[in-house]
C-alpha cells in the first residue's frame, strides 16, 4: 500500500510538473510565468484539475482495434486522391512496422495509425475551414465555462493576438454544420433519384464480374451493359454507370475467349502458347477479383473512421468507384485487345503479335505486357532450348518456326527440316532463326546420319559457355541477347564437332579427291590403261557386251596402275555403270563410271550431285575416247610403218597420188590433233585443277555443313560452266560433239586407207621377191587373196588400176571430212567470244592461235 501512495504521488508530481511547463511556454501568456507563483494560485490550480480530467477519462474512439484495417484505410484515402505512389510508401512503411515485435515494440499500433489518420484529417480540415477549428492555447481554464458562445468568443479573441499553434483538438464544428448539410444534400439526391447511388454501386460491381445487377443488364443488340431509361436517374450518374459498365464488358470479352479456348484444348489451334496465354490471362483476372471482392466488401461495410459525421468520408460511390477502376479499366483494355488479334493466331504467330504491343511508352503498359509475355513465350523458349541443345522438336501442336517432315536419311539435312516464316516471333531476328534451325539440324545428322554421340557434352559445353544450364525454364521472354548467346555458342561448338566427324572419321577430302581423280578422269595413267583394254570392247554393239567383264576389266587397270595403292575403302566404291541403251549404240555411247557414296557421304553427294559428275564424266570421256582415236591413228600412219621405197615400181602417177593422199591425212590429223591438245589442256588444267583449288580452299575455310555444302555446289558449277555443259552453252557443247563425231569418223577413214596402203605395199613387196621365193609367195598369195574384188586377183595393172580408184577415193572423202572440219571448227570459234564465262572467251584466243600456227606449219 505504501508503494501505491509513492507511486500515485510520484506522478501527481510528474503531472504538476508538466503543467507548470506547458504553462511557462505559452507566448500569449500575458501573466508571469507560474513557476514563479504559488503552486496553490487559481490557475495552476484550474489547469491541474482539468489535466486530471483528460488522463482520467475512459472514452475509447468508436473503431475496432484493427491496424489492418486503418492502415488499408489510410491508403485508400491516398489512391482516391490520386497520391499512389504515396499509398504505395504507406504499405511498405506498414509493413516495416507491423513486422517489429518483442522488447521495445509498439504493442497498441492500432492507436498510433489511428492517431496518425486523425492529426492528418484535421490538418486537411483546418487549411479549408480554418474557422471551424477551435484550439485551446491555454491551460489555464475554467472547467465549468465550455459553453459554444464563450469558447467561440474566446477563440476569436486569442486569433486576433495571432497564436495558431493549438495544443489539443476539442471539437470540429461545434454546431454541426458539416452534418447538417450532408443530411440535406442526401435527401436533395434521393429526392432525385429513383434508386440510390449504394445500389447502383453494388450493381457496377455485379457487372464488372459479368453478373447482370437488378438494374443494370447486358443488352445483345447494344452489345454492352446497360442501366433502363425507364429507371429515373441524373444524366451524370448515368453517364458515369456506363463508363464504369465498359470494365464489364470487357472482362466479359477476356472471360469469353478463356472459356471457349480451353473448352477447345488440346485442339491443335489452340496449342501450348494458347493454353499459356489463357492462363495468363487468368492469372491477371485472379489479381482482379481480388480488387472487387475489396470493393464489394467496402461497399456493403463501410469501415467508420472517427465518428458519425466523419463516416461519409469513407462512403464508396461512383466517383471513388471510377478511381478504383481506372488502373484495372487499362489491363483490361489491353487484354481484350490481345485476344481479338490473337482470336485466329497460334505459336510463334502469337506470341509476335503479342510482343508488338509490348513497344509502349507507358510504363504501367510495358511492365503489365512483360509479365504476361514471359508466361506466353516460355512454351516457344523451351522448345529453342530443346532444339538447340538436344536436338528434339518437341512441337506437337506445330507451333515452332522450325518444321520437320519425314525424308530419307540421305535427304534430312538438305530437306529434313525448314523454317516456317508464319511462325516466326518478331522478337526473334532471321540470322538469329537460320542458326537456330541449323545448330538443331547439325545435331540431328550427327545423331542420324553419322551415328555420333559427341555432340550431347558439346551442347553442355555451350551451354556452360553461354553462362545458362541445359535445364528446362533456363531461358525467357527478355532474355534476347542470352539466347542469341546460347545459339552462338552451341552453333559454334556442334558445327565444328559436324566437320570434324565429316573430315576425320568419314575422309570427305579423301573421297571428294578420289571422285576427282577417277570420276573426271584425273589419274592419268589408270585412265589410259583404261582406255587401252576396253577399246576393242566397247567397240561392240552395246547389247552384246558384259557389264561383268567391263568390272573385271576396270579391276585390272586399278592393279595395273598407281590407283592399286589407294584406300580399298575408295576402290571398293568405284563401279562401272552402263547407261540405257539405245537403237545402234556402242558400247562407247554406255559405258561410264560411278562412285558410291554412302551414308553421311550422299548427304554431299546426292543422287542430283552424282548425275552431274556422270554428265561431266561422259564429256571427259569423249574428250579422252578422240584423243586415244587421234593417236591410234597416228600409230598407224607414221613413217616407220608406211615407207615409200616400198611403192618404187608403182606407176609414177599412183605413186604421187599416194603420197599426196598421205600428206592430206596427216595435214588434217595435225589439225584436229592441235584442237583436242589443247581443248583438253584447257579442261584439265584451266577447269578441274583451278576449281579443284578454290574447292580446296573453301573446304578448309567452311564453318559448318552448310558451308560445306555450298563450296561443293560452286565447285560443280565451275566445272559445268567452264566445261560448256552449262544451259547456256548447249549451243556450243553441240558444235563441240559435232568435232568429235567428225574426228572420230575421220579415224575410221584413216584406218581405212592405212589398211589400204598396207595391202598394197604387201603386194608390191611380193612382186619383187626372188623368182624361187615368188614362185612359193604367189602359191600362198593365190590361196589366200584370190577371192572376187581382191587387188592380187586380176594381175599388176589391174592392181594399179584398182588402187588408184581407192586412193582417189579415201582423197575426196579425206577433203569432204576436211572442209566440213573447217566449217564446224569456225561455227565453234565463232561462239566463244559471245560466251559470258570470262575462261571461254580465253579459250577462244588459244584455238585461234593454235589453229594459225598449224595452218602455217602444215608439216609438223
Amino acid at each position: 500500500m505504501e508503494e501505491e501512495d509513492d507511486d500515485q504521488q510520484n506522478i501527481l508530481d510528474l503531472v504538476k510538473e508538466l503543467v507548470n511547463r506547458l504553462l511557462s511556454q505559452n507566448p500569449q501568456n500575458p501573466k508571469p510565468p507560474i513557476s514563479n507563483h504559488n503552486p496553490n494560485s487559481p490557475d495552476f490550480q484550474n489547469s491541474l484539475r482539468y489535466a486530471i480530467r483528460i488522463l482520467s477519462s475512459r472514452l475509447t474512439p468508436s473503431i475496432a482495434p484493427d491496424a489492418a484495417a486503418i492502415a488499408e484505410s489510410i491508403k485508400r484515402g491516398l489512391a482516391t486522391q490520386g497520391k499512389s505512389s504515396q499509398a504505395l510508401t504507406l504499405a511498405e512503411l506498414y509493413n516495416k512496422f507491423a513486422s517489429k515485435t518483442g522488447p521495445g515494440s509498439i504493442n497498441n499500433k492500432w492507436a498510433v495509425l489511428y492517431l496518425l489518420k486523425i492529426i492528418s484529417e484535421d490538418t486537411k480540415i483546418a487549411q479549408n475551414a480554418p474557422n471551424s477549428m477551435l484550439l485551446l492555447p491555454n491551460l489555464g481554464l475554467n472547467e465549468l465555462d465550455l459553453s459554444n458562445e464563450s469558447r467561440i468568443s474566446r477563440d476569436f479573441k486569442r486569433r486576433e493576438k495571432g497564436y495558431d499553434n493549438g495544443v489539443l483538438l476539442v471539437s470540429k464544428d461545434p454546431e454541426n454544420l458539416l452534418e447538417i448539410a450532408f443530411r440535406e444534400f442526401v435527401n436533395l439526391v434521393k429526392e432525385e433519384n429513383e434508386v440510390s447511388e449504394e445500389i447502383l454501386v453494388r450493381d457496377v460491381l455485379y457487372v464488372c464480374q459479368g453478373i447482370d445487377g437488378k438494374y443494370v443488364k447486358f443488352d445483345a443488340n447494344v452489345d454492352g451493359y446497360v442501366l433502363s431509361d425507364s429507371i429515373k436517374v441524373p444524366r451524370g450518374t448515368r453517364v458515369m454507370v456506363r463508363k464504369l459498365c465498359e470494365l464489364g464488358w470487357l472482362f466479359r470479352k477476356v472471360k469469353g475467349y478463356i472459356s471457349e479456348s480451353m473448352d477447345r484444348f488440346p485442339a491443335e489451334d489452340v496449342g501450348t502458347v494458347g493454353q499459356a496465354f489463357c492462363a495468363a490471362l487468368q492469372d491477371e483476372l485472379s489479381d482482379y477479383y481480388k480488387l472487387l471482392a475489396v470493393l464489394e466488401a467496402q461497399a456493403m461495410n463501410p469501415i467508420p473512421l472517427v465518428s458519425k459525421s466523419t463516416s461519409s468520408s469513407n462512403y464508396l460511390s461512383l466517383r471513388r468507384l471510377s478511381v478504383w477502376f481506372a488502373e484495372p479499366t487499362v489491363k483490361m483494355r489491353l487484354m481484350a485487345v490481345l485476344v481479338d488479334k490473337c482470336r485466329v493466331l497460334r505459336g510463334g504467330a502469337m506470341a509476335g503479335a503479342i510482343h508488338l504491343h509490348a513497344q509502349h511508352g507507358d510504363p504501367l503498359v510495358h511492365e503489365f505486357m512483360r509479365s504476361l509475355l514471359q508466361h506466353v513465350c516460355s512454351p516457344l523458349f523451351e522448345m529453342v532450348r530443346s532444339w538447340v541443345l538436344e536436338g528434339e522438336l518437341e512441337d506437337i501442336f506445330a507451333e515452332f518456326f522450325v518444321v520437320g517432315q519425314p525424308v530419307k536419311v540421305e535427304s534430312l539435312w538438305r530437306e529434313g527440316y525448314r523454317l516456317h516464316a508464319g511462325m516466326l516471333p518478331s522478337f526473334i531476328s532471321q540470322p538469329l532463326a537460320q542458326r537456330i534451325l541449323r545448330t538443331g539440324k547439325s545435331i540431328n545428322f550427327l545423331r542420324v546420319c553419322c551415328d555420333d554421340r559427341g555432340w550431347a557434352d558439346t551442347a553442355t559445353e555451350a551451354a556452360a559457355a553461354a553462362g545458362t544450364t541445359t535445364r528446362r525454364g533456363s531461358l525467357g521472354y527478355g532474355e534476347t541477347d542470352a539466347l542469341e548467346t546460347l545459339v552462338v555458342e552451341a552453333a559454334k561448338r556442334i558445327d565444328k564437332h559436324l566437320l570434324d566427324v565429316m573430315y576425320t572419321r568419314y575422309k570427305f577430302k579423301e573421297h571428294c579427291l578420289a571422285i576427282k581423280r577417277y570420276l573426271l578422269l584425273g589419274q592419268g595413267d589408270f585412265v589410259q590403261y583404261l582406255m587401252d583394254i576396253v577399246g576393242q570392247e566397247l567397240s561392240e554393239p552395246a547389247n552384246t557386251i558384259s557389264s561383268f567383264q567391263l568390272a573385271g576389266l576396270l579391276e585390272s587397270a586399278i592393279r595395273s596402275s598407281n590407283a592399286q595403292y589407294d584406300d580399298p575403302d575408295i576402290l571398293d566404291r568405284l563401279r562401272v555403270k552402263m547407261l540405257p541403251q539405245g537403237t545402234g549404240d556402242r558400247g562407247w555411247d554406255v559405258f561410264s563410271l560411278e562412285y558410291d557414296a554412302r551414308v553421311p557421304l550422299d548427304t554431299v553427294f546426292t543422287e542430283s550431285v552424282m548425275a552431274r559428275y556422270l554428265r561431266i564424266f561422259n564429256f571427259l570421256w569423249k574428250l579422252r575416247r578422240v584423243e586415244h582415236a587421234l593417236i591410234g591413228a597416228w600409230k598407224t600412219m607414221k613413217p616407220n610403218c608406211i615407207t615409200s621405197h616400198s611403192f618404187t615400181k608403182l606407176q609414177h602417177a599412183v605413186k604421187l597420188q599416194l603420197l599426196s593422199t598421205l600428206r592430206q591425212c596427216q595435214v588434217l590429223w595435225n589439225q584436229m590433233n592441235h584442237f583436242v591438245t589443247n581443248l583438253q589442256y584447257y579442261i584439265m588444267f584451266e577447269v578441274l585443277e583451278v576449281s579443284w583449288s578454290n574447292f580446296s580452299n573453301e573446304m578448309e575455310g567452311a564453318k559448318d555443313l552448310d558451308d560445306l555444302l555450298a563450296a561443293h555446289d560452286k565447285y560443280l558449277h565451275s566445272i559445268v560452266e567452264k566445261s560448256l555443259l552449262g544451259e547456256r552453252s548447249q549451243s556450243l557443247y553441240k558444235s563441240l560433239f559435232a568435232l568429235f563425231d567428225l574426228i572420230l569418223r575421220f579415224r575410221s577413214h584413216a584406218d581405212r586407207l592405212c589398211e589400204g596402203i598396207y595391202e598394197l605395199q604387201a603386194r608390191t613387196r611380193a612382186s619383187s621377191l626372188s623368182s624361187q621365193d615368188k614362185t612359193k609367195s604367189q602359191r600362198q598369195t593365190r590361196d589366200n587373196l584370190s577371192e572376187p574384188g581382191s587387188w592380187f586377183s586380176d594381175g599388176r595393172k589391174a592392181l594399179e588400176q584398182r588402187a588408184g580408184e581407192f586412193l582417189q577415193n579415201m582423197g575426196q572423202e579425206l577433203e569432204e571430212i576436211s572442209k566440213e572440219y573447217t566449217v564446224l571448227l569456225e561455227g565453234f570459234l565463232s561462239q566463244l567470244p559471245v560466251q559470258q564465262h570470262v575462261d571461254l572467251k580465253f579459250l577462244f584466243f588459244r584455238l585461234d592461235f593454235t589453229e594459225f600456227y598449224s595452218r602455217l606449219r602444215p608439216g609438223t
